[in-house]
């Protein structure tokens, strides 16, 4: 597949990084346009953004100047794919605009994850909820739309529960989080409040988590979206540790599974080596999106995060309930598989999909042809 150019809004922030960084290399994607706030335009990247990844940043795009964070002042430079990256009050007036302009927003912000018309997806669980884009009234009009990816504990948490639910379903979830401070952006948590300590409360994260859970795991038609049928409780908590959510989990099946069913299905869980996908690699997509650790301490962020390259849930310690059925632990990374990398997975799913022409694309320099049909 050519290389298309792309571009990134807010991109001078956490998400915005990672985003920098999971792209720099990327097979079919290429950064051309970089925006973020006001205060922000017409500097270099190097300038307006101070860079906190581990890995040093991309020279090209260091020197890249910042535009303005309308698509209005970006005429033809700008892409036609655009990852979004801005906070919810921002995204909700300039995402639209965006997907007016003719642009496919992909978009981690939660500002449009619950409405009617937009799919909530992770491409593994529930691609064909991407069908509801052709509703959107910008679709019809420019061609442009949006999708968004789901809260950083959502996407760890329905891998494994896509492959409970399709083969015993389930009644009823209890999870507890314990979720990393780079969640909260930069700055985030303060020091004086994270360090040797637990805060038990994250603002709306509860209310996101349950909703977003029954919207992934539901059903989707040109009618809207129908909710998982399943009682969904959350309990969310901020710890110290850098990156990397753990969340624990009971669950009632509505079929009775034996602990040797459960990790059957996991590990058949292949959900995109299949449904028309075969032979079309995505390149962020972990050959499993859920594995399962053996052993009584794990899975634990210092050894298990960046299984498959950051996008894979990592699960532990399956064992009875006396509640419900079924206990386990799970960890996921929440800045790659919670955020950037969800994102530029959906963009790929729908690449292969066909819900953006390539051919409309400014192409980068490439003698290749796309895979990409009309």
């Amino acid at each position: 597949m050519e290389r298309r150019n792309v571009g990134i809004l807010g991109a001078t922030g956490a998400v915005g990084q990672r985003f920098i960084q999971l792209l720099a290399d990327h097979p079919w994607f290429n950064v051309t346009w970089l925006a973020a706030s006001d205060r922000s335009a017409g500097k270099t990247y190097a300038e307006a953004c101070q860079w906190r990844l581990d890995t040093p940043l991309p020279a090209h795009i260091a020197q890249m100047v910042l535009q303005p964070n309308t698509p209005e002042d970006a005429g033809a430079d700008l892409p036609r794919l655009i990852f979004s990256s801005v906070d919810s009050p921002i995204a909700k007036d300039l995402e639209p605009r965006f997907a007016a302009a003719g642009c496919a927003v992909i978009s981690n912000s939660s500002a449009f994850r619950m409405a009617p018309d937009v799919p909530l997806v992770v491409p593994e669980v529930n691609a064909d909820h991407l069908e509801v884009i052709e509703s959107q009234p910008t679709r019809k009009r420019s061609g442009g739309f949006l999708v968004t990816n789901p809260n950083c504990c959502a996407i760890g948490l329905v891998l494994p529960l896509k492959a409970l639910e399709q083969n015993f379903g389930i009644e009823k979830l209890f999870v507890t989080t314990m979720q990393a401070v780079s969640g909260a952006g930069y700055p985030g948590v303060p020091s004086l409040d994270i360090l040797g300590n637990v805060i038990p409360f994250i603002k709306s994260e509860e209310e996101k988590l349950q909703e977003e859970v029954a919207k992934l795991l539901g059903g989707a038609t040109s009618a809207g979206f129908q909710p998982l049928d399943a009682t969904v409780s959350a309990m969310c908590n901020r710890v110290p540790v850098l990156e990397g959510h753990t969340e624990c989990v009971s669950i009632k099946l509505r079929k009775p599974a034996t602990h040797e069913q459960i990790l059957a299905a996991w590990q058949s869980f292949q959900p995109l080596h299949g449904k028309g996908l075969d032979g079309l690699h995505l390149p962020s997509a972990p050959e499993f999106p859920v594995e399962y650790v053996h052993g009584d301490a794990r899975p634990q962020p210092r050894l298990d995060l960046m299984r498959g390259n950051g996008m894979t849930t990592t699960v532990g310690r399956l064992r009875p309930c006396t509640l419900f059925d079924w206990k386990f632990t799970l960890l996921s990374h929440n800045t790659i598989r919670g955020a950037a990398g969800a994102a530029i997975l959906n963009a790929e799913i729908l690449a292969v999909l066909g819900k953006f022409d390539f051919r409309d694309f400014p192409p980068v320099n490439s003698q290749s042809e796309s895979l990409v049909s009309a």
